[in-house]
C-alpha cells in the first residue's frame, strides 16, 4: 500500500503543480475574452447568452465524467504500471544486467512488460473510444444549438428586426463564445484531473512516521557506559504473521564486542534494527544503561550509533562523498576520510585510482568507476568507521572478503573497539565470531548458545557441530600451496586469539 501511494504521489505530481498554473492563467484569460463576448450579444437578448452557455453543458458533462473515469482507472491500475516499470528496470539497469545475460531473460522479461504495456493501453483506448464518442454527441448538440439561434436571427434580419451586419457579427461573436467555452471547459477538466493527482500528493506527505520522537524526550543520549539490554522483546515485521523475536532477553556489556551467529531467519538482523529503531518491539524494551530507547530523540540515539548494513548502498558519487555520508553533520577533513578507508583496507585501491577520493564510482554518470563487490563492501565498511559513534554495528563485514582480507581486516577493527566502543557483529563465518567477547547462537528467535568461541566449541552444541563441518569443509577444499589460514580452535593446534592483545583479551 505504502508503495502504491507512493508511486501515484511521485509519478504526476512532479508536473502536475505548474500544469494547473498554467491552467489557471488560461482560465483567467479565457474567462474575460468570454465575459466581452458575452456583453455583445446580450443586446440581441438575455436569452441568446443563456443558450450559448447551456449549448456547452453536455460537453462539460463529458469532460468531468471522462476525467473521473481517466483517474479512477489510472488508480486502479497503480500495481500494473509499478510492475511494468520494475521490468523496465530490470531490463535497462546495471544492477540486473549479469543475471540478465547469464539466463538468457531480455525475451522473457520483455514479453511480461509488453502484456501489461498491452493490457493497459487497451484499457486506456476503450476510454478514450467511450470519451469520442461523447464528445461527438456533445459537439452536435452544440451545432444544433448554434443552428437554431442562427435560424432565429436570420428570421428577425429578413423583418428588418437587424441588418446583414449584425447577422455576421452575431454569428462570428456566437461562434467564438462556443470556441472560448469548449476551451474554457477543456482547461477546467484538466484542472480538475491534475487536482485528483495532486491529492494523492498530499496524502503522501500526511502520513505520519510509523517511529517517532517521544513527546518529551529525555537530554542528549550519553556514550553506553553499563550495558545494553533486550528485555522480554517481541517482534514481528509489519503484514507478517509468524514473531521474528518472542520474549527475547540479552544483555550485552558496554565495550564488549558481541557477535551474533545464526542461520537465516534466526532473527540477527532484526536486533539491530531494533536497536537502531528502525522498527520498535510489538512488546518488550531495549535499555542502554537503563533507560527505554524510545525516551531519546531518534537522531540523538542514532548519532551514538554507526552501521554496516547486509546489503549497503552504492552511492553514484565520489570516493569521498561515499565514506562522507557516514557522518555529513561534522566537518569534512581529508585525514580523517583517509584514516577510515585504511581501517577498512580500501586506502591502498583508492589512492591507486587516477583521481584518488575524487574518483567517481558507479556508472549511472559519465567517467564512473565500478568496483568490485568486495571493495563496495570496503568502502561500506570505511563509511562506518568514519563516524566516530560509541556503538559499532556491522552485518555481515566479512561476507565478500577472502581469508587474507578478513584477518587484516580484523587486526584493523580490533583497534577500532580497543577503544572502548561497544561492538555488534552479525556473521554467517566463524573465522569472524570466534574473535568476539562472547558469542550469541539465535535459532528461532531465542538464544540457544553463549560464550566465548573455546566454550562453545566445549560444549558440543550447535555451534560446535556448525564450526567442526566449517573446518572440515576448509580442509577439503583448500588447494595445496594454499597458506595455512584454518580458523583454530581448542582442537586445532593454536589458539583463537583476540583481535589485539588489550587487557580485555
Amino acid at each position: 500500500e505504502y508503495h502504491d501511494t507512493l508511486y501515484q504521489a511521485s509519478s504526476r505530481a512532479s508536473s502536475k503543480s505548474l500544469e494547473i498554473l498554467g491552467q489557471l492563467g488560461s482560465l483567467l484569460q479565457n474567462g474575460v475574452t468570454l465575459v466581452t463576448i458575452l456583453f455583445i450579444l446580450v443586446p440581441y437578448g438575455l436569452w441568446i447568452p443563456l443558450v450559448l452557455l447551456l449549448s456547452t453543458l453536455p460537453a462539460l458533462y463529458v469532460v468531468v465524467k471522462h476525467n473521473r473515469k481517466y483517474h479512477d482507472w489510472w488508480e486502479r491500475r497503480t500495481m500494473a504500471q509499478r510492475r511494468a516499470r520494475y521490468l523496465d528496470m530490470l531490463l535497462t539497469y546495471e544492477f540486473s544486467a549479469p543475471e540478465v545475460r547469464a539466463f538468457d531473460l531480455g525475451d522473457f522479461l520483455a514479453d511480461s512488460y509488453r502484456r501489461i504495456r498491452r493490457k493497459l493501453r487497451g484499457e486506456r483506448i476503450a476510454l478514450i473510444k467511450k470519451q469520442s464518442l461523447a464528445t461527438v454527441g456533445a459537439g452536435l448538440f452544440a451545432l444544433a444549438a448554434m443552428g437554431a439561434v442562427m435560424v432565429i436571427m436570420v428570421i428577425r434580419a429578413l423583418r428588418g428586426q437587424a441588418t446583414i451586419g449584425d447577422l455576421g457579427m452575431f454569428y462570428q461573436a456566437f461562434r467564438e463564445g462556443q470556441g472560448l467555452m469548449r476551451t474554457l471547459l477543456s482547461n477546467a477538466g484538466k484542472l480538475y484531473t491534475n487536482a485528483m493527482f495532486l491529492e494523492h500528493l498530499f496524502r503522501f506527505l500526511e502520513l505520519e512516521p510509523q517511529i517517532g520522537d517521544p513527546e518529551d524526550p529525555r537530554p542528549a543520549m550519553p556514550a553506553p557506559q553499563d550495558e545494553i539490554v533486550f528485555e522480554d522483546v517481541s517482534f514481528r515485521y509489519p503484514g507478517a504473521e509468524p514473531y521474528v523475536l518472542k520474549d527475547f532477553n540479552l544483555r550485552i556489556g558496554a565495550g564488549q564486542v558481541v557477535a551474533i551467529v545464526g542461520e537465516n531467519g534466526a532473527g540477527k538482523t532484526t536486533l539491530s534494527k531494533l536497536l537502531a529503531r528502525l522498527y520498535d518491539p510489538a512488546e518488550g524494551r531495549i535499555l542502554i544503561d537503563g533507560v527505554d530507547i524510545r525516551e531519546y530523540r531518534l537522531s540523538d540515539l542514532r548519532e551514538q550509533m554507526t552501521m554496516m548494513f547486509q546489503q549497503p548502498m552504492r552511492y553514484q558519487e565520489p570516493v569521498r562523498q561515499n565514506i562522507r555520508v557516514g557522518d555529513v553533520h561534522r566537518e569534512l577533513k581529508q585525514e580523517e576520510v583517509e584514516a577510515a578507508a585504511r581501517k577498512a583496507m580500501i586506502h591502498d585501491y583508492i589512492s591507486s585510482l587516477r583521481h584518488g577520493y575524487d574518483t567517481q564510482l558507479g556508472k549511472w554518470f559519465k567517467g564512473g568507476t565500478e568496483l568490485s563487490g568486495g571493495q563496495w563492501q570496503r568502502v561500506a565498511l570505511a563509511r562506518a568507521y568514519y563516524r566516530k559513534a560509541p556503538i559499532v554495528i556491522l552485518d555481515e563485514p566479512t561476507s565478500a572478503m577472502d581469508s587474507w582480507a578478513e584477518s587484516q581486516w580484523l587486526q584493523g577493527f580490533g583497534q577500532l573497539v580497543s577503544e572502548g566502543r561497544t561492538g555488534f557483529i552479525i556473521t554467517h563465518r566463524f573465522t569472524t565470531a570466534m574473535h568476539a567477547d562472547q558469542i550469541y547462537v539465535m535459532h528461532d528467535g531465542e538464544i540457544i548458545e553463549q560464550g566465548t568461541h573455546d566454550e562453545l566449541v566445549d560444549q558440543g552444541g550447535r555451534y560446535a557441530d556448525s564450526w567442526r563441518a566449517q573446518v572440515e569443509q576448509g580442509w577439503r577444499t583448500k588447494p595445496a600451496d594454499t597458506p595455512d589460514v584454518t580458523p583454530r580452535g581448542p582442537d586445532t593446534p593454536g589458539d583463537g586469539a583476540p583481535f589485539v592483545p588489550t587487557e580485555r583479551s
